[in-house]
C-alpha cells in the first residue's frame, strides 16, 4: 500500500498536535480527542493547555507547553510522549502571521515569521522523524496555507513561509514513500481567529475554526497529500496560480483591491 494512502488511528498510537491553544489547533485537538485519540497538545501557554485539556474527554488531552523555536524542549516532548507508547500521528500547526507591506517592511518582524513559521516546523520535525522512521510508521502533517500556492498581498513574508512548508512536504512525501511514513499538507483558506483579526480587507470564504478543524480531521482520516479547503476559494487560488506572473499580479491586485485602495472593513 501506497504511504499517501495510510490512515492512522487511534488504535496506533497517541496524536501530538502544536498550536494547540487557540485557533484552529484548539479546536483540531477537541475534536480528535472527541474521537477517541490520546492528544499531546502544544502551546507556549500552560495555563490555556490545562483550559482546553478540562474541555475535552477527561484523560484524553495532555498538555505538553512548550515553544516551537525551542528545539530542544521539542525534542524532550517527543520522548516523553513516546516513552508511553507509539506516536501515530503528528500535526504541525504552530505558527503566527503579521501582514506587512512592502512600505511597513521589517526585517525584525519578518525574521520572527521566519523562525516559527519555518524553523518551528524544522525543530518538530526532527525527533517525530526519527521515531516514526525507527517503528517503521506513523503520520507527519504540517499546516501551511493556501497563501502558500503564489504570492498575495500583504502576506509577502507569510506567503513565502507558507511556500517553503508546501515545497517542504512535497520533497519529505518522496523520501518517506520508502520508509513507511505518509507526509500531508494541510492548506486552510482565512480562518476566523486572533490571527487573522487583524487584516484590514474583506476575507473571502470565511470559516469559523471548529468548520476549519472538521475539514482537517476528515482529511487526516482518508488518503491523499493535500488537505485544502474551502473547496470553492483553493479552486480560484489554484486557477488563477496558472497565469503568467505578469497576469497573475495584474489580477490579484484587481481583485483584492490592493492598487493602492486596499478594501477596508466596514
Amino acid at each position: 500500500m501506497s504511504v499517501l494512502k495510510k490512515v492512522m488511528r487511534p488504535r496506533h498510537g497517541a496524536a501530538w498536535i502544536t498550536g494547540a491553544s487557540g485557533g484552529i489547533g484548539r479546536a483540531v485537538v477537541l475534536r480528535m480527542a472527541k474521537k477517541g485519540w490520546t492528544v499531546y497538545a502544544t502551546a507556549r501557554s500552560e495555563d490555556e493547555l490545562k483550559t482546553l485539556a478540562a474541555e475535552g474527554p477527561e484523560g484524553k488531552i495532555i498538555p505538553m507547553p512548550g515553544d516551537v523555536t525551542d528545539a530542544e524542549r521539542m525534542a524532550e516532548i517527543v520522548a516523553e510522549i513516546t516513552s508511553s507508547g507509539p506516536l501515530a500521528l503528528t500535526l504541525l500547526n504552530a505558527g503566527i502571521y503579521t501582514p506587512m507591506r512592502a512600505n511597513d517592511f521589517d526585517a525584525k518582524t519578518a525574521a520572527k515569521m521566519w523562525r516559527v513559521n519555518l524553523e518551528g516546523v524544522s525543530n518538530c520535525t526532527d525527533p517525530v522523524l526519527k521515531h516514526m522512521i525507527e517503528q517503521g510508521t506513523g503520520h507527519l502533517a504540517v499546516t501551511a496555507s493556501v497563501a502558500g500556492y503564489r504570492g498575495l498581498p500583504d502576506a509577502a513574508v507569510y506567503s513565502g513561509t507558507k511556500a517553503a512548508l508546501i515545497a517542504y512536504c512535497e520533497a519529505l512525501a518522496m523520501d518517506c514513500e520508502d520508509l513507511g511514513i505518509r507526509i500531508s499538507v494541510v492548506n486552510p483558506g482565512f480562518v476566523e481567529t486572533e490571527a487573522t483579526s487583524v487584516n484590514e480587507f474583506e476575507m473571502p470564504f470565511l470559516m469559523k475554526p471548529d468548520e476549519a478543524a472538521k475539514s482537517i480531521v476528515d482529511g487526516l482520516s482518508t488518503p491523499g497529500f493535500e488537505i485544502a479547503f474551502p473547496g470553492k476559494f483553493v479552486a480560484i487560488l489554484k486557477t488563477l496560480g496558472l497565469l503568467p506572473n505578469r497576469a497573475y499580479i495584474a489580477a490579484v491586485r484587481k481583485a483584492t483591491g490592493w492598487d493602492g485602495k486596499a478594501k477596508r472593513k466596514t
